[in-house]
């Protein structure tokens, strides 16, 4: 007797700007539905790509509603999906139409044969810690948000900045440079692997601080416990901004501080069964070029 799918309502948040991405969402949700899946497309998804024959539900009605989101694009549409999912604990699968794929790791060829055991349980859990991020300014917060990659306060001109930071509620240090990062497991292989950062596991409970360009070289990357709350103060420095996940902005003046903890949700990403990290890190980091006999 055939498995039966474990996801009964399932929505496809697509990467509608892309050429072709109409027919590759037209063409995913045919196969969902064949595989006995009632299957909706997010809001703007749908508005935008025209496909008007399938039921249109906004972000939050996903969470509420649906077993599962399919996540068809790259990495930057992972981050900006999963930290509006992440609060409502549905699983997200990434079916990859952009570059990298670190998230978004279904290569968009192999998905009928990859999906089709996915949807029957046969994949690997995946939890990614959030972090909440706020800007306080005189006492009061004047922005929050979620962050799935990175809060990184840095500066939009010449000359660097001087941050104050602490870590748990006691001072670290005093840092001039051209920024910093704080950066999740997750966010670890991005903007923080640029600026020299390690990388960290998924599953480590950590963060990582990692100084952009520091005027005493001394200042080196730092992992952190993310059971406690960094703070960033603004001491110095001209046209300061901290950004989250590379997507939202705000602009800082002195006396700002930027308050990082653990958020209380994850996101629960599915991959492939037999999914390893050092897999997806060997394949989009090309470690194993020009290593004969190397495994792929």
């Amino acid at each position: 007797m055939a498995e039966v799918t474990q996801f009964r309502h399932v929505a496809i948040v697509g990467k509608y700007q892309s050429i072709g991405s109409k027919s590759a969402l037209d063409e995913i949700a045919h196969f969902l539905h064949a595989q006995g899946c009632e299957v909706a497309l997010e809001q703007d998804t749908a508005l935008n790509t025209g496909l008007s024959h399938y039921q249109s539900l906004t972000i939050d009605e996903v969470g509420a509603e649906c077993d599962l989101a399919l996540v068809v694009g790259g990495d930057g549409t992972m981050l900006g999906v999963g930290r509006q999912l992440a609060r409502y604990d549905v699983p997200v699968i990434g079916i990859n139409q952009g570059r990298l794929g670190f998230m978004t790791d279904v290569p968009f060829e192999d998905y009928p044969t990859t999906l089709a055991g996915m949807l029957r349980g046969h994949y690997e859990e995946d939890p990614r810690t959030l972090m909440q991020a706020s800007v306080w300014r005189d006492g009061a917060c004047i922005f929050a948000t979620l962050a799935m990659n990175d809060v990184v306060v840095n500066r939009a001109s010449a000359g660097m900045i001087e941050l104050s930071i602490d870590v748990g509620g006691r001072f670290v240090a005093r840092q001039r440079a051209d920024g910093l990062i704080i950066a999740t497991p997750t966010g670890s292989t991005a903007y923080a692997l640029s600026a020299g950062g390690p990388l960290l596991h998924p599953a480590i409970g950590g963060w990582v601080l990692v100084p952009i360009a520091p005027h005493t070289l001394s200042n080196r990357p730092i992992v952190l416990p993310c059971d406690q709350e960094v703070v960033i103060e603004v001491i110095g420095g001209r046209e300061i901004s901290a950004n989250f996940d590379m997507q939202t902005f705000t602009s800082l003046i002195h006396g700002d501080r930027i308050c990082v903890s653990r958020s209380e949700h994850q996101l629960k990403l599915l991959h492939p069964s037999g999914w390893s990290h050092f897999d997806t890190l060997r394949q989009k980091l090309h470690w194993n070029e020009g290593v004969i006999g190397a495994p792929n």
